[in-house]
C-alpha cells in the first residue's frame, strides 16, 4: 500500500483491491468520504473534496445530504471495488468528467471524449455575451468554428429556440461526439455538423460567428496543469509559437461569412484580448467589447463589421 492507501500490486486478489480504500475492514461513508479527500490532497489534486463527493455521488449513489445525515452507513465491499479505479485515476490526475465522460456546460450535459476539449466555466462568457447582443431579438443562424463536443452551438441553440447552426472541425471524432451531444440535448433538428478547416468549406453568411480556437503557445503547454496537458487533445489548445495562429487563420476569410448586421464572438487566452482585438481590426473588423469572465480576466472579443 503506497502513501495515498491505494495498493499497487499486480493483480491484486478481491480482498486486497477492497482493502485499498478501507484496510480489509468494513467501512462508513463517512470514513471512506475522509480518505478520498486525503488520497486526493497528497496526490496535489486541487479540489479534493468536491471530487470525492462528486465520485461518491456517480458511482456509488449516495449525495452530500447522505455524507452529513448518514456518514455511519456501512458501503458494500463491490461498491468500493467499482469505485477504486475511479479513485485510481484520479490519484493520476484524470479529471472526474473525463473519468466518467461527462460535463455539465451552461446547465446542459455534454459527454466528452479524447477527441473533444473539455469544455470550462470560462466558455459560458461567450454564450452569456452572444446572449446579451441578441436581447432585442434571436439571430437566425450560428456558425460555431472547432466545434469540438458542440458545447457553444447546442447552449445557444437551446436558448435560441428558431435558430439554425452549423458546428464545423477538422476532427471526424469530435463531430460525432457533438452531433451526439446535439440529440442528447434535443437541438440536432436545428444542428448541421461539417468536417471543414476552420471556415474552408462554407459559403453562407450568419447572424452569429462564435469560437473558442487553440490560443495557448507552444512553449506554454508543458507548464499547463496536468489534467488538461495530458487529457485534453493538444491540437485543441497550442496555438502556434505565440498563440495567435489560429485567429490569423479564422479572420483571413471571416469577412464574408459575418452578415452586415452579424456579431462574432472569439474566447481568448490570459493578455490576448488586445493582441486579437487588433488582428480582427486589421482584418476590416471593429471590435464592439470585450467581455471579462468570473475572475475579471478578459475572456471574450466582439467584434462586427464597420463602425461600433
Amino acid at each position: 500500500m503506497d502513501k495515498n492507501g491505494i495498493v499497487r500490486a499486480v493483480q491484486p486478489k478481491t480482498h486486497e483491491k477492497t482493502e485499498a480504500l478501507c484496510g480489509g475492514e468494513p467501512v462508513t461513508l463517512g470514513a471512506l468520504y475522509a480518505r478520498m479527500c486525503a488520497a486526493f490532497a497528497a496526490a496535489g489534486v486541487k479540489t479534493p473534496d468536491l471530487d470525492a463527493r462528486l465520485m461518491i455521488e456517480r458511482r456509488l449513489g449516495f449525495g452530500w445530504g447522505d455524507l452529513i445525515a448518514r456518514p455511519e452507513t456501512l458501503v458494500e465491499e463491490s461498491a468500493l471495488e467499482a469505485l477504486e479505479p475511479d479513485i485510481r485515476a484520479r490519484i493520476g490526475h484524470m479529471p472526474v468528467s473525463r473519468i466518467y465522460g461527462e460535463r455539465e456546460f451552461y446547465g446542459l450535459p455534454f459527454r466528452i471524449d479524447a477527441h473533444t476539449l473539455d469544455p470550462r466555466p470560462d466558455s459560458e462568457t461567450l454564450v452569456d455575451a452572444a446572449l446579451k447582443a441578441f436581447e432585442s431579438g434571436a439571430p437566425e443562424t450560428i456558425l460555431d468554428l472547432g466545434t469540438g463536443s458542440g458545447c457553444l452551438l447546442i447552449a445557444l441553440l437551446a436558448r435560441w429556440e428558431g435558430a439554425r447552426g452549423i458546428g464545423v472541425d477538422r476532427q471526424m471524432g469530435a463531430l460525432e461526439m457533438a452531433r451526439k451531444n446535439a440529440a442528447r440535448n434535443g437541438v440536432e433538428g436545428r444542428a448541421l455538423f461539417v468536417l471543414s478547416d476552420w471556415h474552408a468549406a462554407l459559403g453562407a453568411g450568419f447572424d452569429v460567428i462564435v469560437a473558442n480556437p487553440p490560443y495557448i503557445p507552444a512553449g506554454d503547454i508543458a507548464n499547463l496543469a496536468p489534467e488538461v496537458r495530458n487529457f485534453d487533445p493538444i491540437p485543441a489548445l497550442e496555438g502556434g509559437e505565440d498563440g495567435l495562429q489560429a485567429y490569423k487563420k479564422i479572420f483571413s476569410g471571416l469577412g464574408g461569412l459575418l452578415k452586415p448586421r452579424g456579431r462574432g464572438f472569439f474566447e481568448v487566452g490570459f493578455g490576448q484580448a488586445e493582441d486579437v482585438g487588433r488582428l480582427a481590426e486589421d482584418s476590416g473588423f471593429s471590435v464592439r467589447g470585450v467581455h471579462p469572465d468570473l475572475a475579471g480576466i478578459p475572456r471574450v472579443v466582439e467584434i462586427s463589421h464597420g463602425d461600433k
